[in-house]
C-alpha cells in the first residue's frame, strides 16, 4: 500500500482498527507465561477466527500478531533463530483472515530493554533489531506498519527509522501515556506528535493504558499540533478483579458511546486495546456511522523539541535566545576539557544557560585534537540528560550532523545549510530523514552575497531546494548574516531589510548579534541597540550568550513593548532572575573577600544544597561524585554522615522533583545511578569504621508470565541507595520461587511488579501462597495497570505508583 493511497483512504472518513489480541487469546485458552507468537503458530485457527470476527465487525486494519516478534523478545523464549518463520507465518494468518476485506499491519513494539545511557542497549543496536523484523514483515507482504504501545519516544524513533530504511510503506505510531499525561520517560503528547510527523510517520496517537474517557484530552492536544491523522486505541476501561480473574467491565455500548468523544476530540483512526472484543468494535462502528472526523492541519508549526519539551518559533510571538556557549571556539578551558575527554563543563554550561533563560541550546564540538563526531554524540547524550531544552546541532561536517541527529530524541534545529553545492546536497536529505528544522545560511559557492538582492535571491533558492525534499517554509529559519558595522556602515540596515523581507515571505529569522559591533568601542551599546531594532523589525531568534544580563533584559523589554503574548509576565520574571543573580554574585564576592583574609569560612557549616556531593546527586553528575565524596572525607566528614546528611536528602529532593513533574524518568535514573556510585565508594569504609546494624532485606520480582522489568529495576536501584539489602529475582518469576527466597533470606518485604493486565493475577497467587507458607513480612505491588484498589482486593499490604513512591512506602511499612 502506497502512502498516498493510505492518506486518500483516510480522507473518506473514519478508519476502524481491530480490538485486543492478548486478552481475547487468553480467554480462548492461551496460558500465561508462554510466548504468544509461538502459541498462535500452534493454534492457528484461534487467531484466524478472532480476526475474522473483527473484520466482520467492521475492522479496516488488522494488526498481525507480531507484537513481540523481534529478536530480543523472542530470545527470552529461546526462539530468536525462528524469527523469519514466526513473523512470516503470523502475517500469512492475518492475510488469510482478512481475505482482502481489511489491510494487514505489521505490528512492532518495545524490546523491554533500556537504551543507553539509561541501559546497555545502544541506539544503533536497537535500530538493527527493529530493521531485521521490519524487513521480514515487509517481505511477508504487510500493507503498512504499526509501532504501538511505546513508552519511549526514542525507541519509537528507532523503530520508525528502521522501517523507513527498509521500505516506504505507511507507518502508524502510538504511545502509551501515564495518568499525568506523559509517557513513562516524560514525553508529553505534543512532543510525540511534532517529532514523529516530522520524521514522516503517517498517523500518530495513543493506545492501551486507559479507557476512552481518559484519552480525550490527550487526543485534543495531539490534534492541535498534528498535520497527520490521530489514532486512538483505548482499553475497555481499567481492569478489575472478579472471582480471582482480571476482567474488563466496560460493555460494548458504553465503550462505543465514550469512543465517539475521541472522534469529536480529533481522532480519525480508532479501535480497541486490552479487553475489547469484536462486539466492542462492532458497537464502535455503529455509533460512528454518522460522524465526520475533524480536519487536520495542512502545515507543520515551527516547533523544535527535546524529548520532554517543545519550543515554538512564532513569527508573531516572543523573541528567543539560542544559547551559544557550548562551542569551543575561543574557549581555552572548554577546549582543554574536550581534549581530555571530559564533558563536565558542557553539562554545567547547559544547566546555566537554561537557568538564564535560553530557549534552545546550540551544540558545537568543532576543535582540533578531538574526534568531533564522537564528541558530538557524547555531548548530545550528556546535554539531554541535564536539560529539557531543544538543541541546535552545529557542525560544518554532514557526517557529524547525521550522527547527532540520529540519536537526538527530539526535533532538532540544524545550524546550518547554505547554498554551497556540497552542503545543500548532503544536509537537506538529513533534515528530511530526521525531521529537523534548519537554519538557511544565505551563502553560495561564490561566497558571501555582495548585495541585499543577491542575499534574498540565495534565500529563495534554498527554499526551492528544500521543497524538492518536501520541506516547507515552516521548516526553515533564515540567518540574517550580520556584517560588521565598522566596515560596512549599512550592515544593520541591510539586516533589518532581510528581516522585513523574510517576515513578508512567512519565514522565521535568526542571527548572531555580536558581529555587528566587531572592532568598535563599548560594543554592548551597539549590540543592545541593534537587538531592539532587530526585534522590532521581525527578528525571531538570536544565537547569543544568555548569561549577558543586558541582552536578556533588553529582549524581555522589547517583547513586552511589542505586546507579544504573555510578555509582561515574562519581563517581570526576567528582572527577578536578574536581581537574584546580581545578589548571588555579590554574595560570592563577599565570600571571596572573607576567604582571602580568614580560614574560618572553610570550617563554617554549609547548607545541604550548597554542597558538591548534594548537587552532584541532584544533577546526575556520576563522573564527579566519588571525587566530591573524597573531598568531604578529607575534611573529616564520616562516610555514614555523607550518606545520611548529603546523599539521602539529595535523593529525597530528586523524588520530590519527580513527583512534581519537574524531573522525569531519565533524570531520576541518572540521580539514582550517581548516588549508587557514591554508596559503592563509601560503604566499604563504613564497614571498616563500625559494626553497623544490617538493613532489612527486600525481595523484588516481576511476576510469572511478565517479562517487563524497567520499573522493577529502578525500584531496586532506589532501595539499594537507601541502604536496603535488595534481592532482585528478575522477571517471569513463579510465586513459589519468590516465597521460598523471601523465607530463606528472612525478607521484611516482597515487592511485585507487573506491566501487563494479563499477568496481574499472578500477584494474588503470591499473596495466597504467602499465607499458606506463613510468611510474616509485607507484600507490596506496582506496575502500569496496577491500582491501589487492586492491591486492596488481592490483600497486598501496599501499592506504589513509581520508584520514588516505593521508597516512601517501604520506609513507612518498616518504620
Amino acid at each position: 500500500m502506497k502512502r498516498d493511497e493510505f492518506h486518500a483512504w483516510l480522507k473518506e472518513g473514519i478508519l476502524f482498527l481491530d480490538g485486543a489480541t492478548g486478552t481475547n487469546l487468553q480467554a480462548a485458552g492461551m496460558p500465561v507465561g508462554v510466548c504468544p507468537e509461538a502459541w498462535i503458530l500452534e493454534n492457528k485457527q484461534t487467531i484466524i477466527v478472532l480476526q475474522q470476527q473483527f473484520v466482520q465487525a467492521g475492522t479496516d486494519i488488522l494488526y498481525a500478531p507480531t507484537f513481540t516478534g523481534n529478536r530480543i523478545k523472542l530470545a527470552e523464549y529461546g526462539l530468536e533463530d525462528k524469527i523469519v518463520e514466526i513473523n512470516t507465518q503470523l502475517v500469512s494468518f492475518s492475510k488469510e483472515a482478512a481475505q482482502g476485506n481489511a489491510k494487514v499491519a505489521g505490528d512492532m513494539t518495545m524490546t523491554g530493554q533500556q537504551l543507553y545511557p539509561l541501559g546497555e542497549l545502544t541506539f544503533e543496536e536497537l535500530v538493527d533489531v527493529y530493521r531485521e523484523q521490519a524487513q521480514i514483515l515487509y517481505d511477508a507482504g504487510v500493507d503498512l506498519f504499526v509501532v504501538e504501545t511505546m513508552m519511549s519516544l526514542q525507541e519509537t524513533r528507532a523503530c520508525v527509522l528502521a522501517i523507513r530504511e527498509c521500505c516506504d510503506l505507511p507507518i502508524m505510531a502510538s504511545l502509551t501515556f501515564e495518568a499525568d499525561g506523559r509517557t513513562l520517560y516524560g514525553t508529553p503528547p505534543e512532543v510525540a506528535v511534532v517529532v514523529l510527523q516530522a520524521m514522516g510517520v503517517d498517523a500518530v496517537g495513543l493506545n492501551c493504558s486507559t479507557g476512552p474517557e481518559d484519552m480525550v484530552e490527550i487526543v485534543k492536544t495531539m490534534h492541535a499540533y498534528a498535520s497527520i491523522p490521530i489514532l486512538a486505541k483505548p482499553n475497555a476501561g481499567l481492569p478489575e478483579l472478579e472471582q480471582g480473574h482480571t476482567v474488563y467491565k466496560t460493555t460494548p455500548e458504553v465503550f462505543a458511546e465514550a469512543g465517539t468523544a475521541l472522534v469529536h476530540a480529533g481522532a480519525r483512526i480508532i479501535g480497541g486495546c486490552c479487553g475489547t472484543t469484536p462486539e466492542h468494535i462492532k458497537a464502535l462502528k455503529e455509533a460512528m456511522k454518522h460522524l465526520s472526523p475533524l480536519p487536520y492541519k495542512a502545515e507543520h508549526r515551527r516547533i523544535v523539541t527535546s524529548e520532554r519539551k517543545i519550543q515554538e518559533i512564532d513569527l508573531h510571538g516572543s523573541f528567543c535566545v539560542i544559547g551559544e556557549r557550548i562551542n569551543p571556539t575561543g574557549k581555552k578551558k572548554l577546549q582543554e576539557e574536550l581534549r581530555a575527554g571530559s564533558l563536565r563543563l558542557v553539562r554545567t554550561m547547559a544547566r546555566e544557560q537554561e537557568e538564564r533563560g535560553a530557549a534552545i541550546l546550540d551544540i558545537n564540538m568543532g576543535t582540533n585534537g578531538i574526534d568531533e563526531k564522537d564528541m558530538m554524540v557524547r555531548a548530545i547524550y550528556e546535554v539531554t540528560s541535564v536539560t529539557g531544552l531543544p538543541l541546535c546541532i552545529d557542525s560544518s561536517y554532514p557526517e557529524v550532523l547525521e550522527a547527532a541527529l540520529r540519536i537526538y530524541p527530539g526535533r532538532a534545529l540544524i545550524n546550518s545549510i547554505s547554498l554551497e553545492t556540497d552542503k545543500i546536497k548532503q544536509v537537506l536529505p538529513l533534515a528530511k530523514k530526521y525531521g529537523a528544522m534548519f537554519i538557511a545560511l544565505p551563502v553560495s559557492d561564490e561566497g558571501i552575497p555582495q548585495t541585499i538582492e543577491e542575499k534574498h535571491a540565495i534565500i529563495e533558492q534554498i527554499v526551492e531546494k528544500a521543497k524538492e525534499f518536501h520541506l516547507t517554509e515552516a521548516d526553515i529559519v533564515v540567518d540574517g548574516l550580520v556584517a560588521t558595522a565598522g566596515a560596512t556602515p549599512t550592515a544593520a540596515l541591510d539586516c533589518l531589510a532581510t528581516f522585513t523581507y523574510c517576515k513578508k515571505r512567512n519565514l522565521a529569522t535568526v542571527c548572531g548579534l555580536s558581529n555587528i559591533s566587531f572592532g568598535l568601542p563599548q560594543r554592548t551599546y551597539v549590540n543592545m541597540t541593534f537587538l531592539a531594532m532587530a526585534i522590532s523589525g521581525g527578528l525571531n531568534l538570536a544565537i547569543a550568550n544568555p548569561s549577558q544580563d543586558m541582552l536578556m533584559n533588553v529582549a524581555a523589554a522589547a517583547n513586552m513593548l511589542m505586546h507579544r503574548p504573555e510578555s509582561d509576565i515574562a519581563y517581570i520574571k526576567q528582572i527577578q532572575l536578574f536581581e537574584k543573580h546580581s545578589a548571588e554574585e555579590q554574595t560570592m564576592i563577599k565570600r571571596t573577600q572573607i576567604t582571602n583574609t580568614t580560614s574560618t569560612l572553610e570550617s563554617a557549616p554549609k547548607k545541604e544544597n550548597d554542597n558538591k556531593v548534594y548537587r552532584a546527586v541532584l544533577e546526575g553528575e556520576k563522573d564527579e561524585i566519588v571525587s566530591f565524596a573524597q573531598e568531604e572525607l578529607n575534611k573529616g566528614m564520616k562516610p555514614e554522615d555523607i550518606i545520611n546528611h548529603l546523599l539521602i536528602p539529595a535523593i529525597n529532593e530528586v523524588g520530590e522533583l519527580y513527583n512534581k513533574q519537574l524531573y522525569f524518568l531519565p533524570q531520576l535514573i541518572a540521580s539514582a545511578n550517581t548516588m549508587e556510585q557514591a554508596i559503592s565508594f563509601l560503604e566499604p569504609q563504613i564497614k571498616r569504621a563500625s559494626n553497623k546494624m544490617a538493613m532489612p532485606t527486600i525481595v523484588i520480582a516481576t511476576v510469572e508470565g511478565d517479562v517487563h522489568d524497567i520499573g522493577k529495576n529502578l525500584v531496586g536501584l532506589m532501595l539499594r541507595n537507601y541502604g536496603y539489602h535488595v534481592i532482585d529475582l528478575g522477571k517471569d518469576v513463579p510465586a513459589e520461587t519468590i516465597l521460598d527466597t523471601a523465607l530463606k533470606e528472612h525478607a521484611a518485604i516482597i515487592g511485585l511488579s507487573a506491566l501487563m493486565t494479563t499477568t496481574m493475577m499472578r500477584m494474588k497467587d503470591v499473596v495466597l501462597l504467602a499465607k499458606e507458607k506463613a510468611y510474616t513480612g509485607k507484600i507490596i505491588i506496582g506496575g502500569a495497570a496496577v491500582t491501589p484498589s487492586f492491591a486492596e482486593e488481592i490483600g497486598a499490604d501496599g501499592y506504589s505508583k513509581d520508584a520514588a513512591d516505593c521508597v516512601k512506602l517501604v520506609n513507612t511499612l518498616l518504620a
